[in-house]
């Protein structure tokens, strides 16, 4: 049996919330498992064993939450996800659904208007030569494109950003930043929450298709406003931050923009490789069903661990030059949406709404390049951006 290292670094400390590479790195140094005595997790920064434990549904459950609280012992604040904090048989039926919903025949119907979306939007945010990314594109291009997909009103989409920031720093510890949110939760969930009954929602959206699986008996209708409010956040939140990520890339990359610019097929692989060099979605936690061993280490049944996603994508056991954003490379199995039975079923959505704008972008604009101080948004879950100002030379 191996002996355990143990690190008293805090993970959700402003130091390392603000830079993780260091800890990350410390991390995979350290062992394939650490205990963190900050909390009393059992953490994973290897590829190795996060890919492992993420595929692992049967031993290291979701449905007891997929954030430090553990729901055997713990209320959660809202009502568990159908999705990611489920496990089989509870989980299934809800997902083929948005599955279906989300498919590649769903998208491609929504690929030209979200294209030629894209270009108005550059249009727009071009006529400036300095913007800030985040609000003007990363934000903007989700919120306005993805809602109009699931059919909710045009009014008080901006809800969507403080409320998915709550979620997820909710799934860390109660520190100041779920103190921050805390306050307004309560009327951002009730309208979150009144965007997914039937009457709200168009009749042509994604919502209503969800509802009219409740209909067939694919699923219930106590579960299809929860359903709804899944797709909210897998088609918002993790698109935010994967757009800004590709943005910040390309911006300390010119070399990488040009190639892009060269071949706009490459879109794709670009947003996949900022998604694995930043990852958006840094951590989740899993909960042990029984005493499981991992790479030597028995985990306690009931024991949280925690997968650092954002150091296994950057782990050189797994990566060549893992610090570098790299066209050239296969991102493929990067774990930035996770990975088996419980892969961020939005992922499709976000490559094709990242797919749009860089295009867009591509066309228009020769060079990118950071014109300030740029700022970080701190969260216990996500790798975020508060400010990114850049500056644009046209094609």
């Amino acid at each position: 049996m191996l002996t355990l290292p143990v690190s008293e670094v805090d993970p959700f400390s402003s130091e390392v919330l603000e830079d993780p590479i260091p800890f990350q790195r410390q991390l995979r140094e350290a062992g394939p498992v650490v205990h963190l005595s900050s909390c009393d997790v059992y953490a994973l920064g290897r590829y190795e064993q996060v890919h492992a434990v993420l595929r692992d549904w049967q031993d290291f459950q979701s449905a007891a939450g997929v954030g430090l609280s553990n729901f055997r012992r713990e209320k959660p604040w809202r009502p568990p996800s159908l999705l990611l904090e489920a496990d089989p048989p509870h989980h299934d039926a809800p997902r083929a659904v948005l599955e279906k919903v989300l498919g590649p025949r769903a998208l491609r119907k929504l690929q030209q208007a979200w294209f030629a979306d894209a270009e108005r939007l550059v249009d727009e945010v071009l006529a400036e030569r300095e913007f800030d990314a985040i609000t003007r594109l990363a934000q903007a291009f989700p919120l306005r494109v993805f809602p109009d997909a699931v059919g909710i009103p045009g009014e008080g989409r901006e809800h969507l950003l403080p409320y998915g920031d709550h979620l997820f720093n909710a799934f860390g510890p109660h520190n100041d930043l779920v103190a921050r949110g805390t306050g307004g939760i309560g009327a951002l969930s009730a309208w979150v929450d009144a965007q997914c009954t039937r009457d709200v929602l168009s009749d042509n959206g994604f919502g209503a298709t969800i509802w009219a699986a409740a209909d067939r008996g694919d699923i219930t209708g106590e579960q299809a406003p929860l359903v709804v409010r899944s797709l909210l956040s897998a088609g918002v939140d993790t698109t935010v931050h994967g757009l800004a990520a590709v943005l910040y890339a390309f911006a300390t990359h010119p070399d990488q923009w040009q190639r892009l610019r060269a071949d706009p097929a490459l879109a794709k692989v670009a947003f996949d490789e900022a998604v694995r060099w930043e990852s958006p979605v840094q951590s989740f936690f899993r909960t042990a069903t029984a005493d499981v061993e991992i790479a030597g280490v028995t985990v306690p049944e009931g024991k949280k661990v925690l997968m650092f996603l954002g150091a296994a994508n950057r782990d050189p056991r797994r990566w060549s030059e893992p610090d570098v954003f790299d066209l050239a490379r296969d991102p493929s199995g990067h774990v930035g949406f996770g990975m088996g039975l419980h892969q961020c079923v939005g992922q499709h959505v976000a490559r094709l709404e990242a797919s749009a704008l860089l295009t867009a972008l591509a066309k228009r604009v020769d060079r990118i390049e950071i014109a300030g101080q740029a700022k970080r948004h701190h969260n216990n879950t996500l790798r975020a951006w508060e400010s990114l100002p850049l500056r644009v030379r046209l094609a």
